[in-house]
């Protein structure tokens, strides 16, 4: 098999996936955590400064999630089809709740009146919540496997992604992204809204160190195979000490007031979980609980060799160009959240 720099090309765009996965999961993680933790703040003033820090980005954050379906569909077209087809229902809830996200966020200040502010507050905070909790619904079943048959097609019961294991990575996504949405709206805010989302923020991470240390115990009693290359391998338990150390590093630099490097340590936090989950399930793409031989994996869903060396010509000249886009918004809306005529 051809390789490049002793990595065959289907491996490559496995990295790309995980890579633009990540980069989704932190960029649109803070956006789903401000909106997850949107009816904590009680002020009308509060809220519409929560909505304008991330309004110049939220929507910009979403095209990555475009890029991750994007990268999938053309590197491995197989487990394309077999994850969208097998994950509909939850992917149909999580695709309404981002209308309803972007519906609530664009109409909440339409009109002045109360009532109608409210109701789109309530859907903003609960579609965001939906969203969250799909995603780590979807995460902790591709974590798992579902039944796949020989032909790569879902042969279970959509009910049965209803698992603990599910469950628990579901909440333990909702805590982590609400950590991460009140750092970056503590770093956007000030006076009173700074010293609320100060102690949000404190609170969501002691909320989400509670979910993740219960999810970490229950997959080393009840799920050991997803620890298992960590376990052969002293050299991969650099990628959870990585984690531990981020996540340690959060509390610490709360109480120093340094949001800056608490987002930091909260992003990667979410690179070293989700890089952890690809390790451990890597070569599967969707692994197959009834039976091995019928899981999909990186090699038997890739498109050609041909494709894969174009596709990552085209990632190598790509991403770049979407990260500086990235970047340039990010730098342009810099600095405190300020309301004017314009504004949500």
């Amino acid at each position: 098999m051809e390789t490049l720099l002793g990595l065959s090309y289907n491996v490559w765009w496995f990295l790309v996936f995980g890579a633009v996965i990540s980069g989704y999961a932190i960029l649109d993680g803070f956006d789903l955590g401000a909106g997850a933790l949107h009816l904590f703040l009680k002020k009308e003033n509060s809220r519409r400064i929560a909505l304008n820090a991330i309004g110049p980005v939220w929507d910009g954050n979403e095209v990555w999630l475009v890029i991750a379906g994007g990268v999938l569909f053309a590197g491995f077209p197989v487990a394309y089809a077999a994850i969208f087809s097998a994950f509909y229902v939850p992917f149909m809830i999580f695709l309404v709740g981002l209308i309803w996200r972007a519906v609530a966020i664009e109409f909440r200040s339409k009109e002045p009146g109360i009532s109608w502010r409210f109701t789109w507050d309530v859907v903003y905070c609960f579609s965001s919540i939906v969203i969250a909790l799909s995603l780590g619904l979807m995460l902790g079943n591709v974590a798992l496997g579902i039944p796949l048959n020989a032909q790569h097609e879902f042969a279970g019961d959509w009910l049965s992604f209803f698992n603990p294991f599910s469950i628990m990575i579901a909440v333990t996504t909702l805590a982590l992204f609400m950590m991460h949405g009140a750092i970056y709206l503590t770093m956007k805010t000030e006076h009173r809204l700074f010293i609320k989302l100060n102690i949000l923020s404190k609170n969501f991470t002691i909320f989400f160190l509670v979910t993740l240390g219960l999810s970490t115990l229950y997959t080393l009693l009840y799920i050991p195979h997803l620890s298992d290359r960590i376990r052969s391998n002293p050299t991969y338990f650099a990628l959870p000490l990585i984690m531990f150390l981020a996540i340690a590093n959060i509390p610490r630099q709360l109480k120093k007031s340094k949001f800056r490097y608490a987002f930091l340590s909260s992003a990667i936090t979410i690179a070293a979980l989700l890089a952890t989950v690809a390790l451990e399930v890597f070569p599967n793409l969707l692994f197959a609980t009834n039976d091995a031989k019928n899981s999909i994996t990186v090699d038997n869903a890739a498109s050609s060799l041909k494709t894969m060396k174009i596709l990552l010509m085209i990632a190598a000249i790509g991403t770049p160009l979407v990260a500086t886009y990235t970047t340039f918004v990010f730098w342009t809306f810099k600095g405190k959240t300020k309301l004017d005529e314009m504004s949500y």
